[in-house]
């Protein structure tokens, strides 16, 4: 048997602007925006060179899911964003004005920071290191 998760579903307030800030700041690509009615679209996004998994931006639809933009963790770190080149993508980000909560750090496994999108949903920009191949699948 073989599965995989194909997409995490992130709740936002508006797709054009969840689409610009993903598209613009963390130079994301597009992989599908499909109307699905007057309110709903199937919007598909992932970092470039993923090919396992993507998020789908989904628009909250009630006064419920409005509650949980940017906090569908409790407050946790929510997404991890692995790089290969931890400076370069740190550096640029710093540069369109992510927001860093945590400053780079490195530990025994990688280098991590802890940045917020525009919701505030917490992300690791994360590269593991050579010798933790667990952490890379």
């Amino acid at each position: 048997m073989k599965q995989r998760i194909a997409h995490i579903a992130l709740v936002v307030e508006d797709y054009d602007d969840a689409i610009e800030f993903y598209t613009e700041k963390l130079e994301f690509q597009i992989l599908e925006d499909t109307k699905l009615s007057e309110e709903k679209r199937w919007v598909v996004i992932c970092p470039p060179g993923a090919k396992e998994c993507s998020l789908l931006l989904a628009k909250a639809a009630n006064d419920e899911q409005t509650k949980s933009i940017g906090n569908q963790t409790g407050g946790r770190v929510f997404l991890f964003l692995f790089t290969d080149d931890f400076w370069r993508d740190y550096n640029k980000m710093v540069s369109k004005n992510i927001s860093f909560l945590r400053p780079p750090t490195e530990y025994e496994y990688g280098i991590v920071a802890v940045f917020e999108d525009l919701y505030g949903n917490q992300w690791d920009l994360l590269q593991p290191n050579e010798n933790n191949k667990g952490w890379i699948r």
